[in-house]
């Protein structure tokens, strides 16, 4: 079994973020995405897309939340969104924010 580093993946990505699904695993049943905000970066698209649904956790810092869900999502706290619902994530903290996000397809099925 292959171990993937996907803090490394995401500090030298554009995007801040990093995958990992069908390139690293071969499947197309779930997926998880590693992401760091930096301090004042606002508006980080989360949308899990047509015949998916994902679970967002906050692992570090907070996150001050608009859009499908509004709020603040502190450390250790997560929230389910699906299809094209959208939500966007803003870190007004001193440091950087770190999320984790797990998702797969819905009941409705996503096919390839």
């Amino acid at each position: 079994m292959k171990r993937i580093d996907l803090k490394e993946r995401a500090l030298i990505s554009d995007d801040g973020e990093a995958i990992l699904g069908l390139d690293d695993t071969g499947s197309h049943a779930c997926y998880m995405i590693y992401g760091i905000v930096k301090p004042g970066e606002t508006g980080r698209l989360v949308r899990a897309g047509k015949g998916h649904e994902e679970i967002v956790l906050a692992m570090s810092g907070s996150f001050e939340l608009t859009g499908a869900c509004e709020g603040t999502l502190s450390e250790g706290e997560a929230f389910h969104i699906t299809g094209t619902a959208s939500v966007f994530l803003e870190n007004r903290g001193k440091s950087d924010a770190v999320y984790i996000i797990a998702g797969g397809h819905s009941e409705d099925g996503h096919h390839h």
